[in-house]
């Protein structure tokens, strides 16, 4: 009788290896997962941003900003403000060289809900621009939460 507690005991606790070895398992895929997800979701932020910039003050596309606008953003920037800001940009000209775009993703609650506020200078022939953006990932796509365009004169 000894011997046969001894066999069902070593089967029972070699099975709990087993279990655990796979939890464990599960739990760094999971780990892995969310971590390079945070890394794939900071990277595809900062090509949208530098994107929105190159759409807006480059090529002039109203259809872009106005179709990756927030649901916020739509009541800051109505049809006649979105006019006006691309009557400004048109007015100071083509950009002059590359456009850099600074800033960087940061994530609310660690893995999830990213958020970024990017700066660039655009520099024109006879003066230069700040365009401030800030775009976010709620579900499903990057949008633009704000966009400010201010013209500055060179000193």
């Amino acid at each position: 009788m000894k011997k046969l507690k001894l066999k069902s005991q070593s089967k029972l606790s070699g099975q709990i290896i087993v279990v655990l070895i796979i939890v464990l398992g599960l739990v760094g895929v999971g780990f892995w997962w969310l971590f390079s997800n945070k890394q794939e979701m900071a990277t595809e932020g900062k090509a949208f941003a530098r994107e929105a910039v190159q759409r807006i003050v480059v090529q002039r596309d109203a259809n872009f900003f106005s179709s990756h606008l927030s649901p916020a953003a739509r009541t800051n920037f109505p049809p006649s403000v979105q006019q006006e800001v691309f009557a400004e940009i048109a007015r100071l000209g083509a950009p002059v060289g590359p456009i850099d775009v600074q800033g960087k993703i940061e994530f609310q609650s660690q893995f999830f809900e990213p958020h970024g506020d990017f700066r660039a200078r655009i520099n024109y022939p006879a003066n230069y621009a700040d365009i401030n953006l800030s775009v976010s990932h709620p579900v499903g796509r990057w949008q633009i939460d704000e966009l400010s365009f201010l013209p500055q004169r060179m000193p």
